[in-house]
């Protein structure tokens, strides 16, 4: 059986997943303690060339920026290889994609100077614009004051292409004075009304499964397995937007780590042509949303049903996809380290 790739119109491309933080919402296990690997420039030059084939402009044309959109350059931290993250621009740049903007946490923005040469830099290379990262988890790590900046900063130079996300949590900062960094529970104590927190957009998935305490006990059940046997994937798993390509050149669909599709460098034949699912057995039960035979499949492998049961559908295929890595070596489950870096601590 063959499935055909939709061609992508937006795309985050993660130049590592090595981070100066290790969030506990994480989608994708990014950390400190990841290898010191960026995506070499010769796979950098290829990828994009392949995305410029399809990417397309935000609705108000190619030099601003949306969320489903472009091209966003990711991690990751971004800012932790600057040269490469010009580099990067200045290839996109080259290839005409439109609507490129980095995503970041900030924490370099350590003094008005610094900030603001680094950003003019990017703009003058050709980055449309920015998204800056605001929510608890960032606050474990990155002192407010430098977010502020890094919002202030790049709202003179990138104008209304400055993202921030989420701006609640922005205003919230503010309105609370917080300057420095605040723990999870400290910030939890500080904000009192934990009903506030129902306005994040959070995904169950991830890191988040395993270290987001209070937040899950407050908000989120258990569920057994039988419970997400025939609920569908939202949002879809193959879909056109906001996809990921990671610095080992997998095409991830949409938020999915630990998954490739492929090689991003084949990613023209693999629209044009499609993908042999025959090859490819977590992702054929993951594409037609058999997660009753998964299960199955997995039961098979010699898993076995987690007590405390699952947050979410993405937390049930988490946990189903890192007892099959653990076991076989299936080729679709890219990169490896990422269950490694994901483990329930």
């Amino acid at each position: 059986m063959k499935i055909i790739i939709p061609p992508p119109i937006s795309v985050g491309l993660f130049l590592s997943y090595k981070c100066n933080a290790a969030c506990r919402h994480c989608m994708y296990g990014c950390s400190p303690h990841w290898e010191n690997h960026w995506i070499p420039e010769p796979d950098l030059k290829i990828i994009l060339e392949q995305l410029s084939r399809t990417i397309e402009p935000a609705p108000y044309g190619p030099d601003s920026v949306t969320l489903s959109h472009g091209v966003h350059f990711t991690g990751g931290e971004p800012f932790l290889n600057f040269p490469l993250l010009c580099r990067a621009t200045e290839i996109a740049q080259h290839l005409k994609i439109p609507s490129t903007f980095v995503e970041t946490n900030c924490f370099w923005a350590m003094n008005e100077k610094e900030t603001r040469d680094k950003l003019r830099t990017l703009k003058s290379l050709g980055l449309n614009g920015i998204m800056i990262s605001v929510n608890p988890f960032y606050l474990e790590y990155v002192p407010f004051e430098r977010t502020r900046r890094c919002a202030e900063i790049s709202s003179e130079i990138f104008g209304p292409n400055t993202m921030i996300y989420q701006l609640e949590f922005f205003y919230r900062f503010l309105a609370l004075g917080i300057r420095n960094r605040l723990s999870l529970d400290e910030y939890l104590e500080l904000e009192g009304n934990l009903d506030y927190l129902q306005q994040m957009e959070f995904f169950m998935m991830g890191r988040a499964v395993y270290q987001s305490g209070a937040i899950i006990n407050r908000f989120f059940q258990p569920y057994p397995a039988r419970h997400f046997f025939y609920q569908p994937c939202e949002p879809p798993f193959l879909r056109n937007w906001h996809n990921h390509v990671d610095c080992f050149g997998n095409y991830l669909p949409g938020f999915c780590g630990g998954i490739s599709l492929g090689k991003a460098k084949d990613l023209s034949r693999m629209i044009e042509e499609g993908i042999e699912l025959d090859h490819y057995p977590v992702l054929r039960f993951i594409i037609e949303n058999d997660f009753a035979g998964f299960y199955q499949f997995a039961r098979r492998h010699g898993f076995r049903d987690r007590a405390k049961g699952y947050y979410s559908k993405c937390h049930f295929c988490l946990e189903l996809r890192k007892f099959l890595c653990s076991v076989e070596d299936f080729l679709e489950l890219q990169p490896e380290v990422f269950y490694q870096q994901i483990a329930e601590k």
